[in-house]
């Protein structure tokens, strides 16, 4: 039995999280003792003792809200930020204007950065941008519409600070999908040399040896053998290029990355792309000869199909007019906006006027099967033959234009 893949999980944002909870519980401390050592100058000590109350008791109730990603959804996010922004509100009617606009603090003091750093976490700057502009707004707000220099360094410095820790949270976001990539790649590659091995220890040197005592017993015995042959150089082909649907990478509870059992995407969807080499690849065999590139070629899914019908119809074209004994010879190529794909052989060629007789005979195999696939997509469809060199068929889809 196959051993499973073990899981591996990390997280570059989760030691935020846990640096967010700890900083909210101890700016709460932070605001609870601060008033407490200046109660006696507050004109109205009831109502910031009713919110500094209130604030501990709603900072220790939502520290499972600030756990993780999962856990901290946006309208956790809106009661805290209302929270803050409530407190700075409360503020003039707790304290004097005098010691407001001295320079003195607002009831949730420094606790207020932890509702902006819970926006910037969860959504990246531009959502502690929102987040920074409400605490901005409401802290000039107290101040009569003219804030002090302490207070707009405040309130700058919180803007500042929270964004930047947006932007840094987006880039390690960014980082962590494509280590995860990474690690589903080098997973699913040590499984493939896994089977690799396997394979080539049992089912191929199995299929040689009937394709090798075929040739010698000749007869049925030598069809067989040649069968034999064609799965063998098709499913080595298979093997060694690997070629697999793309898989769903999943995700734990904290956005970090997670490598695990693979879910194969299945083509049968006409949304999203689809690697055309995944298509191609089965034609090999031992008088067909398939070259792709060494990265994928995603196509839309409704293109990427009809290209490999059209490649299919040359390759009936090959089997039907240049002989069963005539190799063929398939190329996939890249070029960023345009994906090319050559079908060759060896045959006998195409005598000149052959095509435009067989379509006045009612015979539109290249014609529809072929170029109008191609027209369809956009694209376009050469065909070039030499009598006695063979027939070369051209297929281009322009990538910006395939539906």
């Amino acid at each position: 039995m196959a051993k499973r893949e073990r899981v591996v999980r990390m997280s570059v944002e989760q030691p935020l999280w846990r640096a967010l909870t700890v900083y909210r519980l101890l700016t709460m401390v932070y605001a609870v003792l601060l008033f407490a050592s200046a109660y006696k100058r507050y004109p109205h000590p009831w109502v910031a003792a009713g919110y500094l109350a209130f604030l501990a008791v709603w900072t220790l109730a939502t520290t499972s809200k600030v756990a993780n990603a999962a856990s901290c959804t946006k309208g956790f996010l809106v009661a805290d930020l209302t929270v803050a922004i409530v407190g700075i509100g409360l503020t003039p009617l707790a304290d004097t204007h005098e010691r407001i606009t001295g320079g003195g603090p607002t009831l949730p003091t420094i606790w207020t950065g932890g509702a902006v750093l819970g926006f910037a976490i969860k959504g990246g700057w531009r959502w502690a941008c929102f987040a920074s502009t409400f605490v901005a707004a409401a802290t000039i707000l107290i101040h009569g519409g003219q804030p002090t220099q302490d207070a707009l360094h405040n309130v700058l410095l919180v803007w500042v600070s929270s964004v930047a820790i947006g932007y840094v949270v987006e880039v390690a976001r960014a980082s962590e999908n494509t280590l995860a990539r990474a690690l589903e790649i080098e997973a699913a590659t040590r499984e493939r040399e896994r089977l690799a091995r396997d394979i080539h220890d049992g089912v191929l040197q199995v299929l040689a040896m009937v394709q090798r005592r075929g040739a010698e017993l000749g007869g049925e015995a030598e069809e067989l053998g040649r069968m034999a042959g064609e799965q063998e150089v098709a499913l080595r082909t298979l093997v060694s290029t690997g070629l697999v649907h793309p898989s769903r990478v999943s995700s734990d509870q904290s956005r970090g990355a997670l490598v695990d059992t693979y879910e194969v995407e299945e083509p049968g969807a006409d949304d999203g792309e689809l690697d055309l080499r995944t298509l191609l690849a089965p034609h090999a065999g031992s008088r067909v000869s398939f070259a792709e590139p060494g990265t994928p070629v995603p196509l839309p899914v409704p293109a990427a199909k009809e290209l490999a019908a059209a490649v299919g119809a040359a390759l009936d074209n090959v089997r039907k007019h240049a002989g069963e004994g005539a190799r063929a010879w398939i190329l996939v190529e890249d070029w960023g906006d345009e994906v090319i794909v050559t079908v060759r052989d060896d045959g006998p060629g195409i005598p000149a006027g052959r095509l435009d007789q067989a379509e006045g005979e009612g015979r539109m195999g290249v014609a529809l099967s072929i170029r109008g696939r191609l027209r369809d997509l956009g694209g376009s469809a050469d065909l070039v033959s030499v009598p006695g060199q063979g027939t070369e068929v051209e297929l281009k889809v322009p990538r910006g234009r395939t539906q």
